[in-house]
This record gives C-alpha cells, structure tokens and sequence, in this order.
C-alpha cells in the first residue's frame, strides 16, 4: 500500500511503507478496549501511558473501555533524538498517583529489544500494585531478548523503523493516522 491511498505525505521522501492502515488501527484498538472491558469487569483500571509515543494510541483505546478508568503518565527515555536505543533508561517524569492496590495497564506504543519494558515492570512492581499488564500497540518480531510477555498486543511488525501515530523521529510524524516505514536521514534502512 503506498502513502497516497492511505491518506498520508505522498510527497515525503523520508516515508515508506505503510505498516499498518488507519482503518486496521481503528478495527484493532476497538477489539482491545472490549477485551480490556471484559477482563477488568468491574473494576476501574489505571491506565498508564509511556510518553510521548502513546499518547494518541491510550487516547484512541481509552475511549473504547467500557469502564470507568483512570490515568497517569511517565516518560522515559532511550532513545534521545536516534533511531536505535542506547540500551539506558532513565524516568524523565514519573507517576503522580500510587499505584498500591491498583490495577494498572502499563500503555506503550511500541516494544523494540523490550529493555524499556523490562525497566518499567521492575519500577512498576515496586509500588505494589494489585495487578500489572501491559497494552502495546506494536511489537517488532524477533527483537526481543526473551519474551516480553505481553497480554494485549495490537500488532506483530517487522523490524523496522516506524512512525506515524504517536511515532517520531525528532517530533516529527506523531500525527499521521497511520504507521509507516521510515527512510530517511538516521534510519537504519537509510
């Protein structure tokens, strides 16, 4: 599929591939806010968003859970302003609420070597929640040095560097409805 039929940046040169369609995003998050509404039933999860990538993804999923939820947010950090992640996290903004007793949903847009994700559990765990699960929208196939574990996983993708919906490189594509291969200066398919 290119960039025009999907509705995107036909003219940049720096856009690949399309990844995964607007109308799959949609089609895809609809079907996990109902699988996150039956397994939290009654109950009023936290949801936990990593910044900045997920930002658009928790608010596109938040709006399909059929219950009361709340929210926090982090931001962490690996990558700076690179294309491949530098293998050190480090909080840049952390939790407002407490999360002992909580049911918490950790929101992450994408799982690369599955570090990051690593680091937060281990934080994460830490504060005694009653429950811990993590909602990733995409997880690139065969990065990951063990199994990441993952309960609610949107998409399956190949290695490659993406961007679009929340997605960037240096701030930029986050708003695109779409995800796409990145090819342009810094990538590693550049």
């Amino acid at each position: 599929m290119s960039i025009a039929t999907a509705g995107g940046s036909a003219g940049d040169p720096n856009l690949g591939e399309v990844v995964v369609t607007e109308a799959q995003l949609r089609e895809r998050i609809a079907q996990l806010g109902a699988q996150l509404t039956a397994d939290y039933s009654g109950r009023a999860p936290l949801l936990v968003g990593v910044l900045k990538g997920a930002f658009v993804f928790m608010a596109d999923l938040a709006r399909t859970v059929r219950l009361p939820v709340e929210f926090d947010f982090m931001a962490v950090a690996s990558y700076g302003s690179a294309t491949k992640t530098s293998g050190v996290v480090r909080i840049v903004k952390d939790l407002d609420l407490d999360l002992t007793g909580r049911d918490v949903i950790v929101v992450e847009d994408i799982v690369d070597s599955g570090l990051t994700l690593a680091y937060l559990r281990r934080n994460l765990l830490a504060r005694n929640p009653a429950s811990l699960e993590v909602c990733a929208l995409l997880v690139k196939e065969g990065l990951q040095g063990q199994d990441p574990d993952l309960r609610y996983v949107g998409f399956s993708i190949p290695p490659a560097f993406v961007v679009g919906y929340g997605l960037d490189v240096d701030e930029r594509y986050r708003n695109l409805p779409f995800v796409c291969v990145y090819e342009g200066p810094g990538s590693p398919v550049a």
